[in-house]
């Protein structure tokens, strides 16, 4: 009589490429659902398969996984209540960007189109939103330290796609005029915002992030971020542009 595996025993028994490219299946198409949905797949679906990962991490401590992570990653799937605080993201021109001189951006556009009105006073149709929340980063005591330092924003023609050149470029010129000065933190201002997101923006600003990579490689990682201890951990699969995500059959 044959034995029925746990699904456990199914996922240890596979290598780890298949298991990431399972995790890149489940989520394809998938970030752009509601946040409760997303929050229960991860749950019911995904939980198990990160943990396997994170039992296979090639860099297990924050000192190892530092040099790995420099570079360009594109989120493909997210919890992270903040990413989608304001409508009309759009996914392939997201990217988080890790710089060696300690320096993140988590960078997006928005496009929200006539529907939504958390924009004032600018053409819905003709230009995009341009967000990024700069941050800095350390490894100290075998942990990740995160502190927000700036938030920019800037308005730019939607038909001219924000893509990694642009990203870096803006992120680089950004950092490069933070450090000729030394203005203490403070909430940003977003005075053209609506006055709601405006208050939901500035509290997320003055956070203290955690962050911690269950699973990072070369090209791939599974990380875990909590915005405050009392709140719910989030979940991101990210990715280097260059690796090919599944399109099914």
């Amino acid at each position: 009589m044959a034995v029925k595996l746990s699904k456990a025993d199914e996922l240890s028994q596979m290598n780890t490429a298949e298991l990431k490219y399972q995790i890149l299946e489940l989520t394809k198409d998938r970030d752009i659902e509601p946040l409760n949905k997303k929050v229960l797949f991860y749950q019911n679906e995904l939980s198990p398969l990160f943990e396997e990962l994170s039992r296979r991490n090639p860099f297990p401590t924050p000192e190892e996984q530092e040099p790995v992570v420099l570079g360009v990653w594109t989120p493909v799937w997210s919890t992270i209540p903040f990413q989608d605080i304001l409508p009309g993201r759009i996914h392939d021109q997201s990217y988080q960007i890790f710089h060696p001189d300690g320096y993140y951006a988590n960078i997006a556009r928005y496009a929200p189109g006539d529907k939504f009105s958390f924009l004032k006073d600018i053409s819905k149709r003709l230009l995009a939103y341009d967000l990024m929340v700069l941050q800095k980063f350390e490894v100290q005591n075998g942990q990740w330290h995160i502190q927000n330092v700036g938030i920019e924003q800037a308005f730019r023609i939607r038909e001219v796609p924000l893509d990694i050149d642009k990203a870096e470029s803006w992120f680089t010129a950004i950092v490069q005029s933070k450090l000729q000065r030394t203005d203490p933190l403070k909430a940003p201002n977003l005075s053209n915002l609506d006055q709601t997101l405006v208050k939901k923006v500035k509290k997320a600003f003055l956070a203290i992030p955690q962050l911690e990579h269950l699973y990072i490689d070369d090209d791939f990682r599974l990380i875990k971020t909590q915005r405050e201890a009392k709140q719910r951990p989030s979940y991101t699969v990210a990715v280097r542009p260059l690796l090919t995500i599944p399109h099914g059959t």
